[in-house]
């Protein structure tokens, strides 16, 4: 019988308070409503002991602070996150804990009366991955600080906040031939003054896009873990099987040579006679072409509005110079010259 039942039923006897209840008889009570009854009256009667089960509310590492008045410098953004960070820093530390990211929110007054009051525009947040977790406060504040040096906005500041994400020191155990950076911090300081310069998409680790196209490739933001793969840049061996040796022939050597690129590639004039390259001249070399190889039509993302076209060419200049070079709209251009 559960509680439910045993309320009505002491109510069809008329207990309707917990003195009426603990007046009755508690062997007569549990021999008529068992012994979840006899569990009510001995609470009724103060005579239960319940157990305190603990329970350890989340941490929460995180911050924040309205400004009375708006504010327009960064002085007084810096003042609070430096005091954020001290704070930040006593909670981790008091229970063995290191930040490895954090995460700065910079809220906007609205630039108008009619403007939404949470309007998309008017929140800033940004996530600093910090290379080595740390509680060192100067080289937190440090990382905030480069990046508000360059931080700029239409309307003013009214709050901030920050936030931690916590973690446990990493102990690890280098090999024999690996090592750690001297100090990830000051490396993650130069990026982030690079990245205040520059721009983030200015900054980063090139990656290779998935086309055909010659030196396609994308910035995507730096990673601190190393890869085992090891990448070769600025020159590409042309082995049999190779998008050379596809093209159905080449000039003498040119199978068994390494095609050193330039970069960025040099604008070149040449002179045709019916299509065909007879002469060229650019600012590292010129000749008369006596032997060429093209043009090697190429072409891609004809679907959207990133497609391009050109024709490639192999060229044999008179002094033995081979040359790879291609034509797009009339303009020259020169890609790289064989080893």
């Amino acid at each position: 019988m559960d509680e439910q039942e045993i309320f009505a039923i002491l109510h069809k006897w008329g207990i309707h308070t917990l003195g009426q209840l603990a007046t009755l008889d508690k062997e007569q009570l549990g021999a008529r409503l068992g012994p979840e009854a006899i569990r009510m009256w001995e609470r009724a009667n103060g005579r239960s002991s319940r157990v305190l089960k603990l329970i350890q509310p989340p941490e929460s590492f995180e911050e924040s602070f309205e400004f009375e008045r708006e504010i327009e410098t960064a002085e007084p953004l810096l003042f609070v996150l430096r005091r954020f960070l001290d704070q930040l820093a006593v909670r981790l530390s008091a229970i063995y804990l290191v930040a490895k990211e954090l995460t700065l929110q910079i809220t906007f007054a609205n630039s108008r009366q009619n403007e939404p009051a949470m309007a998309g525009k008017q929140i800033y947040a940004r996530v600093f991955k910090i290379p080595q977790p740390t509680n060192d406060v100067d080289l937190l504040f440090r990382m905030l600080q480069t990046h508000l040096e360059n931080f700029r906005s239409e309307h003013p500041i009214v709050a901030v906040a920050l936030s931690a994400e916590p973690i446990k020191p990493s102990r690890e155990q280098f090999g024999l031939f690996e090592t750690t950076l001297r100090n990830p911090h000051r490396l993650s300081e130069t990026l982030a003054r690079l990245t205040a310069l520059f721009g983030s998409d200015q900054i980063g680790t090139p990656v290779l896009e998935e086309t055909h196209r010659p030196d396609a490739f994308r910035m995507q933001p730096f990673v601190w873990e190393i890869s085992s793969a090891v990448h070769h840049g600025g020159r590409s061996s042309a082995t049999p099987g190779s998008k050379d040796e596809a093209r159905g022939g080449s000039p003498p050597g040119i199978l068994s040579s390494v095609l050193r690129r330039f970069r960025p590639v040099i604008s070149a004039s040449v002179l045709q006679n019916e299509d065909t390259p007879v002469h060229l001249r650019s600012a590292a070399m010129s000749g008369k072409i006596i032997e060429q190889r093209g043009p090697y039509l190429l072409s891609g993302n004809w679907w959207d509005e990133k497609s391009w076209a050109r024709a490639e060419w192999d060229l044999q200049l008179q002094n033995d110079e081979l040359v790879r070079a291609h034509e797009h709209e009339g303009v020259w251009k020169l890609d790289g010259i064989y080893d």
